[in-house]
């Protein structure tokens, strides 16, 4: 994964625009992914499903937490990614009132295939979902990895957390400073 490009997709979104109107004034926006990561030091971790026990226990509050101190080891941004669509990842933001680390849906699961960590979860009802991992991406390429053990597609249920904790990618990134041009 090292110094290799982040995939080059596009995310289906929502954002909010007021002149939308009406109860539910939200419109569709394209995100491309080389815009999220061109020209700065971003850090994404990716979880398998938004309102699921550990990714919302743990893991997405952790790193809601750790966001200023993630700011101060030199990251411009923080993302949680998982193959969830626009409106899900909405509902689970404002269930664990995240007001800092921003959310991407992968709806279809286009930046996870191609990351390579595509996983099915059929044994849970949940069908192909992100396995956990967390990144580092300098200007569009992968400087820093951090996945959880066990990849796996065999009905295993093991859902590990902690390679990929925001404790693990404070530290590289302290030990890691970006280099200046």
């Amino acid at each position: 994964m090292l110094g290799r490009p982040v995939p080059h997709v596009t995310l289906k979104t929502r954002v909010r625009d007021e002149s939308v109107g009406g109860p539910n004034p939200f419109r569709w926006q394209d995100v491309d992914t080389a815009d999220l990561f061109r020209g700065r030091r971003v850090v994404l971790f990716a979880l398998p499903g938004a309102f699921t026990p550990t990714c919302t226990v743990e893991q997405c509050p952790a790193y809601e937490r750790s966001y200023d101190d993630l700011r101060a080891a030199g990251a411009d941004e923080v993302y949680c990614l998982s193959v969830n669509d626009a409106f899900v990842m909405y509902q689970w933001g404002k269930s664990l009132h995240l007001s800092k680390v921003k959310l991407l849906p992968d709806g279809s699961g286009d930046f996870t295939r191609r990351m390579g960590m595509l996983v099915r979860k059929d044994h849970l009802g949940f069908g192909e979902r992100s396995w956990r991992y967390a990144m580092v991406v300098d200007d569009g390429r992968i400087v820093g990895w951090f996945e959880e053990p066990g990849i796996n597609d065999d009905g295993v249920d093991n859902d590990p957390y902690g390679e990929s904790a925001p404790e693990k990618v404070i530290a590289w990134l302290k030990a890691h400073p970006r280099k200046q041009d």
